[in-house]
């Protein structure tokens, strides 16, 4: 080959692209993209790591305990916001919820469980319960929440659910319910021979300066890693769903122990649009879901002033939660046996 057509292949080469050769694979033979091809694709959108900053502290807290041992109060308390819905009565929270809390260099990641249902075997109660084991699978730290003095067969088997290797703090609540405090220690001595915990916490979900000595222990043991969440962020949960919680803790306040608990709420409509007076405005639809026509009649009250004070005041927490003007729409439907069906719960959002 002379000299010079050495030089035009080389100016070809340079100028072509070189293909490459087609991908064999059995029955399928796929045909490699031509480079220009790649100049008209959209940029592809890289969500950045976190950058590590030097001293950040993040880590991830189970608050686990029985049904009504003011777990829902304690984590709002946490937050320092009202995210869990709170009531009198048992087995209130249903799902794993998220708060956060950042102060300082640390960002607390708590986990709002359900309390461990013991007696009934519902399909409801076989997921509350499933939520409660995956909480506690995986977690830096978690806080066994019993009340002060006391230690039933439910809180034993919650406590069996907790696996070794993971601190557990005892955080003996409602301590102020306690008259003699004299008993403290010699139940405390008890309970240290019941598990390893690594810490005795007693105190009360309702004393601020009892919360800030908890958050000062949890910190301990939070990894130094940057934090996953935002600094202003409060929870994982979306609007959406704060906003049926709380339908269901107005529902349950108002309607005292006659209702029973397997009542749900299902919101049919959310919908954000532009305020003329208010930055932002909510429109909201709900349905109030209950086991017997007996309980229907329950919720609407008298000429349906029981139902219109649920939406009463769940309007006027929204508002504040949210920072929107609200509208909201309630409606009641009997779904007789739903908490046994659990193609209907998972429906219901239950997992």
């Amino acid at each position: 080959m002379s000299t010079d057509k050495k030089s035009t292949d080389s100016a070809l080469t340079a100028q072509e692209p070189t293909l490459r050769r087609p991908v064999q694979i059995a029955g399928v033979t796929i045909q490699p993209r031509d480079p220009s091809e790649d100049a008209s694709l959209p940029p592809v959108a890289v969500t950045p790591l976190p950058v590590p900053v030097e001293g950040q502290h993040c880590g991830l807290v189970a608050i686990v305990g029985k049904p009504n041992v003011g777990k829902s109060t304690l984590l709002n308390a946490l937050v320092g916001q009202k995210i869990s819905i709170t009531s009198r009565k048992a087995q209130t929270t249903r799902h794993r919820i998220t708060g956060i809390r950042t102060q300082g260099a640390a960002q607390y990641v708590f986990v709002d469980t359900p309390g461990f249902q013991t007696i009934h075997g519902t399909a409801l109660n076989k997921s509350l319960n499933k939520t409660v084991v995956g909480a506690v699978s995986d977690v830096d730290l978690v806080l066994f929440v019993v009340e002060a003095g006391s230690f039933t067969t439910a809180d034993a088997k919650v406590l069996a659910l907790l696996k070794p290797g993971i601190p557990v703090l005892l955080v003996a609540n409602k301590l102020d319910n306690v008259h003699r405090r004299g008993d403290i220690a010699p139940w405390l001595q008890s309970m240290h021979q019941r598990h390893a915990f690594t810490e005795f916490v007693p105190m009360s979900a309702k004393q601020p300066k009892d919360i800030v000595r908890l958050l000062d222990i949890c910190e301990k043991y939070l990894p130094e890693q940057p934090w996953w969440h935002a600094e202003d962020e409060l929870t994982d949960r979306s609007e959406k769903f704060l906003a049926s919680e709380m339908v269901r803790e107005k529902l349950f306040r108002l309607t005292g122990d006659e209702l029973p608990y397997t009542s749900t709420v299902v919101i049919d409509k959310f919908e954000e649009e532009a305020g003329r007076t208010a930055k932002r405005m909510l429109r909201i639809a709900a349905t109030i879901v209950v086991e017997r026509e007996g309980h229907k009649a329950m919720v609407i009250g008298d000429k349906g002033e029981k139902l219109k004070r649920i939406g009463t005041e769940t309007r006027v927490e929204l508002e504040k939660l949210l920072d929107a003007k609200v509208f909201i729409e309630l409606w009641v439907k009997v779904r007789s046996g739903w908490a046994d069906d659990e193609a209907r719960v998972r429906s219901f959002g239950y997992e």
